[in-house]
C-alpha cells in the first residue's frame, strides 16, 4: 500500500495531464495504467485489468440510462411541448413584475425534469426566453445570467446525467439519488426566484419596469409570448405529454416497478410518441439520435475509464491513504468539507462537471463518510457544487453556451458571467442549507423508497 507522498504522486500525476490539454479519458487511462504497473510491476496485470473493466462495463445496463434519458430530453424539446409550457406560464404570470425572468426559471425546472443536461436547458432557453426579454427592455446581462443560472437546474432535479455517474461512481441507488435531488432542486428554484424578485423591487429598470410598451417590436430569433396564440388542446397535449411522461419515468423509477435503465427506455419511447404527435419529421428523428450519440458516446468513454481509475486507486491504496491523512490531520468536518467544495470551484474554472466528478468522487466520497457526512446530503451538495463550476470563469461552459445560442455581438461573455454571480452565490447559500439540514435531501428518498 502507498504512503501519502505515493498517493499524491498519482493524483498530481491526473491533474498534470490535465492541466497540460491531455484529454480527460486518455488522462484517467495512462494515470490508471502506471498506478496499476508500480503496485504490480507486471504489464500483463494491467493488460487483463483494463479487459475486466471493460467487459463489465459493457454488461452493466447501468451505462445505459445516460444516452436513454438524453433521447427522451431532445425528442421533447424537438416537439415544441417545453415552448408551449413556457408561454402559458409567463401568460398566466401576466401581473407580476419580471414574470418574463421568472418563467424562465420555471420553465427550465419543468425542462429539467426531461432532459437532465444543463447545456441543452440553456441552449434552448437562449433561443426561447431572450428575445423576448431584449424585446421588453431587459438589461440583456440580467436577462442571460438568468438563463445561465436557472440552466443549472438541469443537474440537480431527476433525470440528471450528473445523479446517474455519481450513482455508478459510488454505487448508490439511482433512483435515491434522483428523488434526493426534487427538494433541493425546489428550494434552488425558489431561491432564484425570490432573488428575480428583490431585483425587481429594488432595480426595476434591469426588467424593463418603467419602459414603453414593446406591442410594435418584433422579437427576432425567438418566440413572442405575448402575442403567440397557444390554443387550448396544444397546451393540454404538451402538460398532458410532459407530465405523463415526467409522472410515468419517475414514478416508476421510484416505487419499484422498473429499473432506472427500464425507466429511461419507457421515457425515451413515450417522448418520440410525443414528438411525432407534436409533428416532428423523419429528419428531426435522425437528428435527434445523432446528436444523442455526439453527447453520449465521449461520457460513456470516460465512465469507462473512470472505473478503471477507481480500480487503481483502490489497489494502490490512494483511496485510503488520502482518508487517513484527513482523519489524522485533526480537521473538522466542516474544515474537511470546505476543502473539498474549494477543491471542486477551482477544478470548475478549468474543466467541465463530469470530468471533475470522474477525477474527484471517487477520493473525496470515502472521505465525506469517514467524517460521517449523510451519503445522500453529500451527494446533492456535490452536484450543486460541482455544477456551480459551469459559472466560473474562466470555462464556464454553460456561459459559452449561452453566448453562442444567442448570436449577440453587444453582449460578451465578461458580462454574462458577471451577471450570472449571484446565482453562482445562492448555489453556495444552498448547499450550505443542505449541509445543515440533510433531510432536504433525505426527506423524499426515506419517505418513498
Amino acid at each position: 500500500m502507498f504512503d501519502v507522498s505515493t498517493a499524491g504522486l498519482i493524483i498530481v500525476l491526473l491533474l498534470g495531464l490535465v492541466m497540460l490539454g491531455v484529454h480527460v479519458a486518455v488522462a484517467l487511462g495512462v494515470t490508471s495504467a502506471i498506478g496499476i504497473y508500480m503496485v504490480t510491476g507486471k504489464m500483463r496485470i494491467v493488460e487483463a485489468t483494463l479487459a475486466s473493466t471493460s467487459a463489465e462495463a459493457l454488461r452493466d445496463f447501468t451505462f445505459a440510462v445516460i444516452p436513454l434519458f438524453m433521447l427522451m430530453g431532445e425528442f421533447i424539446g424537438r416537439s415544441g411541448a417545453i415552448t408551449d409550457i413556457y408561454v402559458a406560464i409567463n401568460k398566466g404570470l401576466r401581473h407580476i413584475p419580471a414574470r418574463l425572468a421568472i418563467a424562465t426559471v420555471l420553465g427550465n425546472t419543468v425542462f429539467s425534469f426531461v432532459t437532465g443536461v444543463s447545456i441543452a436547458s440553456a441552449a434552448a432557453f437562449s433561443r426561447i426566453a431572450y428575445p423576448e426579454m431584449k424585446a421588453h427592455n431587459y438589461d440583456r446581462g440580467f436577462a442571460l445570467g438568468t438563463i445561465a443560472g436557472s440552466s443549472c437546474l438541469g443537474m440537480l432535479i431527476p433525470p440528471s446525467v450528473l445523479m446517474i455517474v455519481w450513482g455508478i461512481l459510488t454505487e448508490q441507488s439511482i433512483g435515491r439519488l434522483f428523488l434526493a435531488g426534487v427538494l433541493p432542486g425546489a428550494l434552488l428554484a425558489s431561491m432564484f426566484i425570490l432573488y428575480i424578485i428583490v431585483v425587481a423591487i429594488l432595480r426595476p429598470e434591469m426588467v424593463g419596469e418603467g419602459a414603453a410598451h414593446v406591442d410594435a417590436v418584433k422579437v427576432e430569433g425567438g418566440i413572442d409570448t405575448e402575442k403567440a396564440e397557444l390554443p387550448t388542446g396544444q397546451f393540454m397535449v404538451s402538460l398532458a405529454g410532459v407530465g405523463g411522461i415526467i409522472g410515468a419515468v419517475l414514478g416508476g423509477i421510484w416505487w419499484g416497478i422498473f429499473t432506472p435503465t427500464e425507466g429511461a427506455g419507457a421515457g425515451a419511447a413515450l417522448a418520440l410518441i410525443l414528438a411525432f404527435i407534436k409533428g416532428m419529421t423523419w429528419r428531426g428523428f435522425v437528428d435527434a439520435i445523432y446528436s444523442v450519440g455526439k453527447t453520449a458516446a465521449p461520457i460513456l468513454i470516460l465512465l469507462l475509464l473512470a472505473a478503471l481509475y477507481s480500480r487503481t486507486l483502490a489497489m494502490t491504496g490512494v483511496t485510503s491513504a488520502i482518508r487517513g491523512f484527513f482523519v489524522e490531520s485533526g480537521f473538522s468536518a466542516f474544515t474537511v468539507l470546505a476543502i473539498i467544495i474549494a477543491i471542486w470551484f477551482v477544478l470548475g474554472m478549468i474543466i467541465d462537471s463530469i470530468s471533475i466528478m470522474l477525477l474527484t468522487v471517487p477520493i473525496v466520497e470515502p472521505v465525506a463518510m469517514a467524517f460521517g457526512f449523510d451519503q445522500l446530503s453529500f451527494a446533492v451538495v456535490g452536484i450543486v457544487a460541482i455544477e456551480a463550476g459551469l459559472l466560473t470563469p474562466p470555462f464556464g461552459l454553460l456561459i459559452y453556451t449561452v453566448k453562442a445560442a444567442i448570436q449577440d455581438d453587444d453582449v460578451g461573455v465578461q458580462r454574462i458571467f458577471m451577471s450570472s454571480v449571484p446565482y453562482w452565490g445562492i448555489m453556495l447559500a444552498a448547499a450550505i442549507l443542505i449541509v445543515a439540514f440533510p433531510q432536504i435531501a433525505n426527506l423524499l428518498p426515506d419517505a418513498l423508497m
